[in-house]
């Protein structure tokens, strides 16, 4: 399991990464996530986690071209690696295998 872990930011981070296929780069990215959660995410985060993705091998990333509009600057895009999507894979299995086990009863709340 080790091998796979990915905090709850990291996950909702892969997970935009790969909804934004061919367009993910730091700020569409953060604006998918606000969009979608109604969350904000800080820049800073939003780096650090995809730095940290990538050195573990979730992510891998190139430069696009430079363009007039960004003063000559060139956007960094994302995309997941098979490891990715297997580490994904993995987090939601485990989650279907435990929420497949709460009993019915779990769910059944009593009045105080």
């Amino acid at each position: 399991m080790k091998k796979y872990q990915l905090g709850e930011f990291e996950e909702i981070v892969l997970l935009t990464v790969g909804v934004l296929h061919g367009d993910a780069y730091g700020v569409a990215i953060k604006e998918e996530i606000e969009k979608r959660l109604q969350r904000k995410a800080s820049v800073g985060a939003l780096q650090s986690a995809l730095r940290r993705m990538e050195s573990k091998g979730f992510l891998i990333s190139e430069l696009g071209e430079a363009t007039k509009v960004r003063g000559g600057k060139r956007k960094r895009y994302f995309k997941i690696t098979a490891f990715g999507k297997e580490a994904l894979d993995f987090n939601i299995q485990t989650r279907l295998d435990l929420w497949s086990e709460i009993p019915d009863v779990a769910f059944k709340f009593k009045p105080c």
